[in-house]
């Protein structure tokens, strides 16, 4: 029989031969891995070659220019708290990139790469204290004492990255100096934070679900019942309260009690992405509903079309039911990345491919979002309405948090450039799953995918053109003896005209997890077509800011008008909409709509008995184009939701 070290140590180097961010002991789907799932060109192709190319390298500079990196070496030479910059939770950023780095290794084996993340840890790892105590804010002379603000302080936070970058490490190379860093942080936390000790929770989660991966990945147990202890001291009003109140960090309502997510959205996404982890391997099943519930009020009732999360600048927050302004969303990257690490851990958990379409609309038009088509720029905040041309910020100096107009090379607060580094290197585990029974594809990119099921290997290339072509194509490559399960997913906006080809039969198929069981043949073929024609979106009525307004989506994409493609119109507010939609991108000419300018005199109050003049305006067709590449032209105003003409007040007679 084999020993516990053994066992950890075979356990770790099957997950490093597969590369999987994120290993549940058990559920539903099993995670597959970089070195299990190949992405080559198309839409995430393409951006994967971009992170890789410019925007883990934009990252680097920065993180350096900004001195963060520095501090470490500050430290090391006696020169904090004078020479330290950056915010407190600065070294954050530098555990981020190193993540996006190693699973970037992990996936191309970058040699020079990887001879620049060693380089970063050898310069992180002599500021460690004996204790495993590890942050450069905190604990020297001059500098608050450790663990003194938990509040705001972000020393757990830090100490979440820092871990996850040890795991991104550990799951592709195996055991080295970060990995042992790490080790010692996380031992740390488990005797100055376990029972009798500082018995209290950091006021932003990410501890949590790093503690649980970490715990999976090295098979020691003490970090998982860490994690369960911090999940569940929240809510209890261990960390005070603040002028944001106890909501904005999730400390005024217990995890299991919440009905609704509420507070600070990264914070919110991240706190559930952990406590459903630590559900997951405790067995609990309780938790692990009260999560659903949560998450299905969310995004029934504050969530953005563009599955943007935050509806206040204030607190960063989410705002009540239905409270979804356009012009005023905060809709911060980091929080689509949070619903990303949320929805893929309840679809391991469940199987419900509903999780599934959640994580398509997130990863097209908020994550794919934020870069600017050379990986240089980012958004932090994805607003739905641009009411004003945005100003070229500086290429040479931060921005200040969410304040630039358009997407700006870094910021004072630059959590989303690194947070969208390490999703897009990752980005291939999202892809598809597997079980006992079969392979599971879950999105749609070009690329080959190998799976473990019972008596073997299983494999598949996948061409498409998806998001611009509907058509899905897998060609099985490798197979097993006897019958195995082979499921895509229909997405739910897929509600009339998909259809799924096999063995020369075609047969209409819909929204949900779609399953052909049998024997399978090397060089089979089975096709799903997905109807691409664009398509009108109307709002929820309870959504009062949007009253009057319809939104235009083609296959995953919501699409926008930017005043760069309606030259005859003065400006997009002035814009409205006639019912009248052309979709040629078949022929290559995308999506135009039909619209009319409004104009209304002006006076000395805005209010009155008059009517909106312009239902006799000339009629103009102006391009829609994805959501996700405005502003890549320069300054613009843009919209997403698009008043209908009749729409605007007028007082009845």
């Amino acid at each position: 029989m084999s020993s516990t070290a053994e066992l950890i140590d075979r356990a770790q180097n099957l997950a490093a031969a597969a590369g999987r961010p994120v290993e549940p002991s058990h559920g539903r789907l099993n995670p597959l891995g970089l070195r299990e799932v190949r992405i080559e060109g198309g839409f995430w192709g393409e951006r994967q070659e971009l992170n890789a190319g410019a925007i883990i390298e934009h990252c680097e500079h920065w993180v350096d220019k900004m001195g963060w990196v520095d501090n470490f070496d500050a430290a090391v030479e006696g020169r904090l708290p004078a020479d330290r910059t950056g915010r407190e939770f600065a070294d954050s950023d530098v555990y981020k990139l190193i993540e996006a780095m190693a699973w970037e290794i992990g996936r191309t084996n970058d040699s020079a790469m990887d001879a620049r993340l060693r380089a970063l840890v050898a310069r992180i790892a002599p500021v460690q204290e004996e204790d495993g105590y590890l942050n450069t804010h905190f604990g020297r002379p001059g500098q608050a004492a450790k663990y003194s603000d938990l509040q705001w302080g972000h020393e757990l936070y830090c100490y979440g990255h820092l871990l996850q970058a040890a795991v991104a490490r550990g799951r592709t190379v195996g055991d080295d100096q970060l990995v042992q860093i790490a080790r010692r942080a996380a031992d740390h936390v488990c005797e100055v934070f376990g029972v009798g000790g500082i018995e209290s929770v950091c006021g932003h989660p990410e501890i949590e679900t790093a503690l649980v991966e970490f715990s999976r990945y090295t098979g020691d147990p003490r970090y998982l019942e860490q994690a369960r202890l911090f999940v569940e001291r929240r809510g209890h009003g261990v960390l005070g309260d603040i002028e944001f109140g106890r909501s904005y960090y999730q400390d005024d309502v217990p995890v299991r009690d919440a009905t609704v997510m509420a507070g600070h959205s990264v914070r919110a996404m991240y706190l559930a992405a952990g406590a459903i982890d630590v559900a997951v391997e405790t067995d609990d099943e309780d938790l692990v509903s009260a999560i659903i519930g949560q998450l299905s009020e969310t995004l029934a009732k504050r969530t953005y079309i563009t599955g943007g999360m935050g509806a206040h600048h204030e607190g960063e927050s989410f705002g009540a039911d239905f409270e979804l302004p356009s012009d005023r969303a905060y809709s911060e990257t980091c929080a689509g990345v949070g619903s990303i690490m949320l929805n893929y851990r309840l679809l391991l958990a469940t199987g419900d491919s509903a999780y599934a379409d959640v994580i398509e609309r997130t990863l097209f038009n908020v994550v794919a979002a934020s870069p600017a088509a050379d990986g240089r720029s980012f958004f932090y905040t994805n607003t739905l309405h641009q009411r004003e041309p945005g100003s070229v910020p500086s290429g040479d100096e931060a921005s200040p948090r969410a304040s630039s107009s358009l997407r700006a090379p870094w910021f004072d607060v630059s959590c989303c450039p690194t947070n969208v580094a390490r999703t897009l290197a990752s980005l291939g585990a999202y892809l598809a799953t597997s079980s006992a029974d079969g392979l599971q594809i879950h999105q749609y990119a070009g690329g080959a995918i190998t799976a473990p099921v019972a008596g073997g290997t299983v494999g598949v290339t996948v061409s498409t053109e998806y998001p611009v072509q509907g058509l899905v194509r897998v060609e099985v490559t490798d197979t097993v003896e006897g019958e195995w399960e082979l499921t895509l997913r229909v997405p739910g906006w897929a509600s009339v005209g998909a259809t799924l080809t096999e063995n020369g039969e075609t047969r209409a198929v819909e929204p949900g997890a779609v399953s052909i069981r049998r024997e399978f043949a090397v060089g089979e073929v089975i096709e799903l077509s997905l109807p691409m024609a664009a398509r009108w979106s109307a709002p929820d009525p309870r959504i009062d800011a949007l009253r009057g307004q319809l939104a235009v989506e083609r296959g995953p994409l919501v699409l926008c008008l930017e005043s760069t493609d309606a030259p005859g119109i003065t400006s997009v507010n002035e814009a409205r909409i006639l019912t009248e939609l052309l979709d040629r991108t078949d022929e290559g000419e995308g999506v135009t709509v039909a619209l009319r300018e409004v104009t209304v005199a002006d006076s000395g109050w805005p209010y009155g008995t008059g009517a909106v003049a312009g239902d006799d305006a000339p009629v103009t067709r102006a391009a829609l184009r994805p959501y996700y590449s405005w502003a890549n032209r320069g300054p613009s105003t843009m919209r997403i939701w698009l008043p209908v003409v009749g729409s605007d007040s007028v007082v009845p007679a």
